[in-house]
């Protein structure tokens, strides 16, 4: 998806909207890693502030989660929303000396920058975790670890409502009582955490299994 086929696919959001007078600078957005089977509660902190314009990437993050700065960084830019160029940006993936890999927290990058550049309402993030790769379009990819992330909460007793790719989504909903919802692009996203928003993001709908293909059975061998 181009930037001007994202843009007229969600024209409310062809110029940023800024939340209040000033931006906030600083916002907190939940997510989890995977360590193992296990899914890992994450804090992903942005700051905004003055000074020499970059972008830091801090909290044991591999490669992968390093590499996000430009996927995050193309993506809010095609959907027509605002890069703060001219901030010093910090992105801390807390706590510090848990692992961090994949692409999982592109998401929560985005989100979190758009809520410390005043774009989103920052108290909106709060009420979901979120999990996602993007495309340099906006677009949201799978990530692997759905149905471990849906598991670990419920385990814990954590009815945060999840936030996550639709083909992630519908793996998260085969875990019973399980809140998800599917987006397929960052625009999305955003739009539905708006106040004035008039529709919410579609919950996911668990897809059951395939049936496992008809074939020999070691019943029938002789001496089984």
């Amino acid at each position: 998806m181009h930037q001007s086929s994202a843009i007229a696919t969600y024209p409310d959001f062809r110029h940023a909207l800024v939340w209040g007078e000033h931006a906030m600078g600083l916002a907190s957005v939940r997510s989890r890693a995977l360590v193992g089977m296990h899914a890992q509660p994450i804090e992903v902190e942005v700051h905004l502030a003055n000074g020499l314009p970059c972008l830091t990437l801090v909290g044991l993050a591999d490669t992968e989660v390093k590499e996000a700065r430009e996927r995050v960084r193309s993506a809010i830019l095609n959907a027509g929303l605002e890069f703060p160029h001219s901030k010093r940006i910090t992105v801390n993936l807390a706590p510090a000396d848990l692992p961090k890999d994949s692409g999982r927290f592109d998401l929560p990058m985005a989100l979190g920058i758009l809520a410390a550049s005043g774009q989103i309402d920052p108290a909106q993030l709060a009420r979901y975790e979120f999990a996602g790769e993007l495309s340099l379009s906006g677009a949201l990819r799978p990530v692997r670890g759905a149905l471990a992330t849906a598991l670990a909460m419920q385990l814990h007793g954590d009815s945060t409502p999840l936030v996550l790719p639709q083909d992630s989504a519908q793996e998260a909903a085969l875990v019973p009582g399980a809140t998800v919802y599917g987006a397929a692009h960052l625009l999305e996203v955003v739009r539905a955490l708006q106040p004035q928003a008039t529709e919410g993001l579609p919950l996911a709908e668990a897809i059951a299994p395939a049936a496992a293909p008809a074939g020999p059975d070691l019943a029938d061998v002789q001496g089984q």
